[in-house]
């Protein structure tokens, strides 16, 4: 479980949601594309590892997209790990888009 020090920031410069702790800094990449947010890559420094960052990135991107009202295009391998284990988010995946 993420420590609850940890808040995920939407740096809409770089299209990547972040969370850091001062030194180090986990992401989660994504683009728009057409009407869809696509969720690309997510990186968590080895230091920040095995803290639910990783899960709490993609809540937060899967957040992201419900407020802006865009369906979700996977391509990162975490996300689509991430969606096997809370299928419930699928709901939201563009219907046109098979991964």
């Amino acid at each position: 479980m993420a420590d609850a020090t940890y808040t995920v920031t939407n740096n809409t410069k770089e299209q990547q949601l972040e969370v850091t702790d001062g030194t180090d800094k986990a992401t989660l990449t994504y683009r728009f594309y057409k009407n869809d947010i696509a969720l690309m890559h997510t990186t968590v420094p080895a230091s920040m590892g095995g803290k639910g960052i990783a899960t709490r990135l993609a809540v937060a991107a899967f957040d992201l997209a419900r407020e802006l009202g865009k369906p979700v295009m996977v391509y990162c391998p975490f996300v689509a790990s991430f969606l096997t284990k809370h299928p419930a988010y699928k709901a939201q995946l563009d219907k046109n888009y098979h991964h």
